[in-house]
């Protein structure tokens, strides 16, 4: 400790203590001759009032004085590990992005159907579910560096497989291996990131891992936007590049510590001491390291030998309430649509009537980058406004977003261009094409195009042809049945979308979406769960939230073209919009405010009835001081020094 700050702390405590004799001299003159009890009495006197707000205040400047020396004194090996921790949710948020631009290219040379580009997004979220739930015992039986290192291995090894991927077969097998990795890194980096973290940097950091994911997808859709430009193979490099950071990562934790709560959860002590010391600098650590040991130890006697772990999670009520919020938190932000947004975009700004293949990737790449900026807002929010704050006013405005863009959607249905012509196919099949008045119906049907004509913004010569079975980018026959020919009788053709002049509402739409859900329900979700659970609960509560995330997430990638052939996109994105207003009524009821807790302090939060923890911020900032007389305790408060005479 320096000296400067020694001394500041010093004469804090020193006033404090002068204040509160001089105040007992003067209480015990002033009552003389008075009886014993009244004499004991008198020293917290209803006229002590102003000298109890001078001593809160002076608890407070002391609070302030070593906060800011803590907050001077972090060392930067916190950040580092910080980083290269991150690096798992960077590889996290590239391989998840990425798929975006590709398959519109995958599609086209491979010949990928719908439910074989679902299958493509959806493999690798599905095998991200199986992994995290894994990971869970992973974490708690190897500790969370070997799980990071494993991580790295998978991710490597499945962009090998994706960059020499010759058949859509082959690109399914790497995406599931990339999948494992990503389920793996999705609930440990978290922890790990929250356990190595000083209590007032906790929430900051974390939310760091959410931005390395936004600026994964970023930088996959630049990457995207690059490789679009290569007459072909392009996707391979797209897919295979993610090998560089997960190297990267993998090197670095060769050289980087074990988390310390779990090494004393483990019995190593002298060894957590030695990491818990590196990563607080300066500081002293006795007061944490105690804290964490008696934690374990009371956890220890408590559960013994009940069990498996999430049986006792779910027979002990604050643990149960805990993974009952944590799991909701993350179901609700996958059903908000955020992964149908990030993993879909380039396809939905195709479906709004952007017909360049090129200009939907980097339009993809353009909510991408808000998506990254608005990450940013979030990490600079997270320890101003608390989480529970972030996370309702998020929610709020995703809702309206998903609205907006729902609106847009409805809008262009509405002024859909009308088909005109309806010539009869040469080989005499019957088709569903030739039943539809209008470009919307033709467009929701997988197996119909528009082929049309323009005379400057109308359309006009429109007809709803089949596809051809072995590409989407041409008729199954008539005037836009060769793709040479027709671009040069300048005809067009329209698969899963319409010639709209609205196509900029669903830009709008997706702009909106990703500015209000960046800051808030991108990352308190998973910040909130490295939070939430006592240290015996930690890694199988964040295993089980991270799986429930996963399942949805799985949930939502394969339906969504067929959710949107159904329901239409409007009615897609409505649907999505419901979802977001049934989760701000459960986070408003159940998310309390963890800002500023010690880990070992936040299960406290959870002791009340599950629809009441939300509730219980009214004592956000509420100083209370305990004063023991004769064997009593009476607490005073800077808010209602009144309560005691």
């Amino acid at each position: 400790m320096s000296r400067k700050a020694s001394d500041n702390v010093e004469y804090t405590l020193r006033s404090l203590s002068n204040l509160m004799g001089e105040k007992r001299r003067r209480q015990a003159d002033g009552s003389a001759g008075l009886g014993a009890a009244a004499g004991e009495r008198s020293l917290i006197a209803a006229e002590s009032c102003s000298s109890l707000n001078s001593a809160a205040s002076g608890g407070e400047l002391e609070r302030a004085a070593r906060r800011q020396f803590q907050q001077d004194e972090t060392p930067g090996f916190v950040y580092v590990v910080s980083v290269f921790s991150a690096l798992g949710g960077f590889l996290f948020g590239y391989d998840t992005g990425v798929v975006s631009g590709a398959l519109l290219l995958l599609k086209r040379e491979l010949n990928l159907d719908a439910l074989w580009q679902e299958l493509l997004v959806s493999s690798t979220v599905g095998a991200a579910a199986l992994s995290a739930l894994a990971g869970g015992v992973l974490n708690g039986l190897c500790g969370r560096r070997p799980c990071i290192l494993l991580a790295s291995g998978l991710f490597t090894a499945g962009s090998g497989v994706l960059a020499a991927a010759r058949d859509k077969e082959t690109l399914l097998a790497g995406r599931v291996v990339v999948g494992l990795g990503i389920g793996v890194a999705s609930m440990t980096v978290p922890v790990y990131i929250a356990e190595v973290a000083p209590p007032h940097l906790r929430g900051r950091l974390v939310t760091i891992n959410t931005l390395f994911i936004t600026g994964g997808q970023f930088f996959a859709s630049v990457v995207d936007g690059i490789f679009s430009y290569l007459a072909k193979d392009g996707w391979r490099y797209m897919l295979g590049l993610s090998a560089v950071p997960a190297v990267i990562q993998f090197l670095g934790f060769l050289f980087l510590p074990e988390s310390p709560r779990w090494l004393i959860q483990k019995g190593q002590t002298q060894r957590a001491r030695r990491i818990l010391s590196q990563m607080r600098g300066n500081q002293a650590i006795d007061e944490e390291y105690d804290s964490i040991k008696n934690n374990i130890e009371e956890e220890e006697k408590e559960v013994g030998a009940a069990g498996p772990v999430i049986c006792r999670m779910l027979t002990y009520p604050p643990t149960r309430r805990a993974l009952i919020v944590g799991c909701g938190l993350q179901m609700f932000q996958q059903l908000s649509g955020i992964n149908t947004v990030m993993y879909y975009s380039a396809t939905i700004l195709q479906m709004s009537g952007v017909e360049d293949d090129r200009l939907a990737i980097w339009l993809a790449a353009l909510t991408a980058f808000i998506n990254f900026i608005f990450t940013l807002v979030g990490v600079w929010l997270v320890e101003r406004m608390g989480r529970r704050k972030l996370t309702l006013g998020s929610l709020t405005g995703t809702a309206v977003a998903l609205i907006i863009l729902a609106s847009g959607f409805l809008l262009s249905a509405q002024v859909s261009p009308r088909i005109t012509l309806n010539p009869t196919d040469p080989s005499h099949q019957n088709s569903t094409c030739t039943k539809y008045s209008y470009c919307n119906g033709c467009m929701l049907d997988p197996d119909c195009g528009l082929c049309y004509k323009l005379n400057k913004s109308s359309v006009v010569e429109s007809s709803c042809i089949p596809v051809d079975k072995h590409s989407t980018m041409k008729a199954a026959w008539g005037r836009c049945s060769n793709e040479s020919i027709f671009k040069k009788e300048d005809l067009f053709w329209a698969y899963n979308f319409c010639p709209t002049p609205y196509s900029w509402t669903a830009l709008l739409g997706l702009i909106l979406y990703l500015v209000f859900f960046a800051p808030g329900m991108g990352p308190m979700p998973w910040t909130v769960n490295s939070e939430i659970y006592p240290l015996w609960a930690r890694s199988t509560g964040n295993a089980c939230s991270s799986g429930v995330n996963w399942v949805f997430n799985v949930l939502v990638s394969l339906t969504f073209l067929h959710t949107a052939e159904y329901l239409t996109y409007y009615g897609a994105f409505f649907l999505y919009a419901g979802f977001a207003a049934l989760g701000l009524v459960f986070i408003y009821g159940c998310l309390p405010e963890t800002k500023g807790k010690k880990l070992e302090e936040i299960e406290s939060l959870f002791e009340n009835r599950l629809c009441t923890c939300g509730m219980s911020d009214s004592d956000e900032g509420r100083y209370i001081e305990y004063i023991r007389v004769k064997g009593s305790n009476y607490h005073l408060s800077d808010n209602d020094a009144s309560d005691v005479e």
